[in-house]
């Protein structure tokens, strides 16, 4: 009897120590998560993996997100397109306004070379040639990219232009695009686009070299993508994604001033918390050894 008293008491005081322990670490880390914030208008940070959110700042709020608009532009054109076929630039496509890469009306350049020129130098012509070749119109692929949208299950966008320059009918939101973004990752040649400095045009015979103008790359090491974007409505923009020990973290900004600074901020928060949660758990653990 006494030894059963004994077992009862033991295990009262090891679910008082669990309790306590578990309460000071919600408390906590509820502490971290609410008073931590960015100078963003919207903010997200995503575990692609498991799909987890890590931080949210109005992330799920609908706004312009410009040129991030073209991942969506090179995940059709990966997924649906020829990349070995030719496409010939268009006078609508070499007279686009905004960013470009250069191309001229009548040149021959591969889809896979517009997809590169997409996304390492936000062109605004390589968007309308893919869009030309694979929806027959920048309306006809506007439905592409909102078809299949859906079909991913983003339902909070709305896409009117293979580019984003600013319209009222063109609208994403952080959580969309870190959950698009997470969907492009699984491609290696998206994965081989953004994540990479430069290519060299002899590499696949392309028709020029491209050099990436997103500088989350440099600033930090770890940073494998993913895509900028300006315009005077959406603000600047960024969506990055950094792969920690194995696991890629989508990591998305939108109408921020100083993007490459919060988004490193960003990535640092995640990282504290992560580490912090994983002490606690380990505590956690320890706590239910005693005997």
């Amino acid at each position: 009897m006494r030894k059963i008293i004994k077992n009862n008491i033991l295990v009262i005081l090891i679910s008082i120590i669990l309790l306590e322990i578990f309460s000071k670490t919600v408390q906590a880390d509820s502490g971290i998560k609410n008073n931590f914030r960015v100078n963003a208008r919207c903010a997200i940070a995503l575990d692609r993996d498991s799909g987890e959110v890590l931080f949210e700042q109005n992330g799920y709020e609908i706004v312009p997100m410009a040129s991030t608009t073209k991942i969506l532009t090179a995940i059709i054109a990966i997924e649906q397109g020829d990349l070995d076929k030719k496409v010939t630039i268009s006078k609508k496509s070499s007279g686009v306004r905004g960013s470009k890469v250069g191309y001229k009306a009548g040149e021959e350049i591969t889809l896979k070379e517009l997809v590169f020129g997409l996304m390492f130098k936000s062109g605004n012509d390589a968007a309308i040639a893919i869009a030309e070749a694979l929806g027959g119109s920048v309306e006809g692929f506007a439905e592409i990219m909102n078809h299949y949208a859906k079909g991913i299950g983003i339902l909070d966008s709305h896409f009117e232009s293979p580019h984003g320059l600013d319209s009222n009918s063109h609208y994403s939101s952080a959580y969309d695009l870190a959950i698009l973004t997470s969907k492009g990752m699984n491609y290696d040649l998206f994965r081989e686009v953004v994540g990479s400095k430069q290519i060299a045009k002899d590499k696949y015979n392309f028709t020029r070299d491209y050099n990436n103008i997103n500088k989350i790359l440099w600033l930090i090491p770890e940073a494998n993508g993913v895509k900028t974007g300006y315009t005077g409505g959406a603000g600047k923009c960024l969506v990055s994604s950094v792969n920690n020990q194995g696991k890629d973290i989508i990591i998305v900004v939108l109408n921020c001033p100083d993007r490459w600074e919060q988004t490193q901020k960003i990535y640092k928060h995640v990282l504290e918390t992560v580490a912090f949660e994983n002490q606690n758990f380990k505590e956690l653990v320890g706590a239910q050894s005693i005997e």
